[in-house]
């Protein structure tokens, strides 16, 4: 056996998220259940991390042990013939044994898309739609406060465990309006269940002109779970990328 390392894209509106759920289906079920019909027995797969239901993923980084004698490109075209069309392999490749989608990761890029047109019925499932124009100036200035190294728990889930370290660092966060769109983009070491959403919701507070850009410094210093109330639509999110490397 050895290690595959694969990239893969997902449309989460059909699922419950990544990880495996007792009571419906998650998209780790879907992928394991393939590697079980080329491998013939149970295949665990591990992910960077887990996305909850109705987020969506272009650059999931997932990890499990394939078998000698099926080289990567073979796992790759497999999958594919397997798995049903909203969930796609990129790309597999054979990494050394330490290798671990999860503890192997330096850093994350997450989007989360906006948008302003109302009438097109077909992106509810992909954006959050907005209704009114927003201030972008209000908003870059307020993201300011999260770059850095900080206790991200004002911006996390009520249900994380106490032992999880909240202390990330957020190199790198953009907002833009691209047509009839609004981007924004998070490039950092890691993040908390929850904590795009809810810095991207605060974010949408400060440009709908309901908060102020300080609001976001003391939410943050708060350090309290209960400070932040914002928390955006799931769909409107997506994992990019994830980070290797040295």
């Amino acid at each position: 056996m050895y290690v595959v390392k694969a990239v893969m894209a997902y449309d989460g509106s059909n699922y419950a998220g990544w990880q495996k759920q007792t009571n419906a289906t998650g998209i780790q079920e879907i992928v394991e259940k393939a590697l079980e019909t080329i491998h013939h027995e149970k295949t665990e797969v591990t992910a960077s991390g887990r996305t909850d239901a109705k987020v969506h993923a272009y650059g999931q980084v997932i990890h499990f042990h394939g078998r000698d004698g099926i080289d990567p490109q073979q796992y790759q075209r497999a999958l594919n013939g397997i798995l049903p069309l909203d969930i796609r392999i990129l790309s597999c490749e054979k990494m050394p044994d330490d290798f671990h989608a999860r503890f192997s990761a330096k850093g994350k890029q997450y989007r989360y898309v906006c948008s302003y047109d109302e009438s097109d019925p077909f992106i509810y499932k992909y954006k959050n739609v907005l209704k009114g124009h927003v201030d972008i100036e209000a908003m870059r200035t307020a993201s300011q406060y999260l770059l850095g190294t900080h206790d991200y728990t004002s911006f996390s889930s009520h249900k994380i465990d106490p032992r999880k370290p909240r202390v990330k660092t957020i190199s790198r966060i953009t907002i833009d309006e691209k047509e009839n769109d609004l981007v924004f983009e998070f490039t950092g070491t890691g993040f908390l269940r929850y904590q795009i959403r809810m810095m991207t919701g605060a974010l949408l507070a400060v440009g709908r002109g309901r908060i102020a850009p300080s609001a976001i410094k003391e939410m943050l210093e708060a350090r309290d779970k209960h400070a932040c109330p914002y928390n955006a639509a799931p769909q409107g999110l997506y994992l990019m990328e994830v980070y290797y490397g040295h």
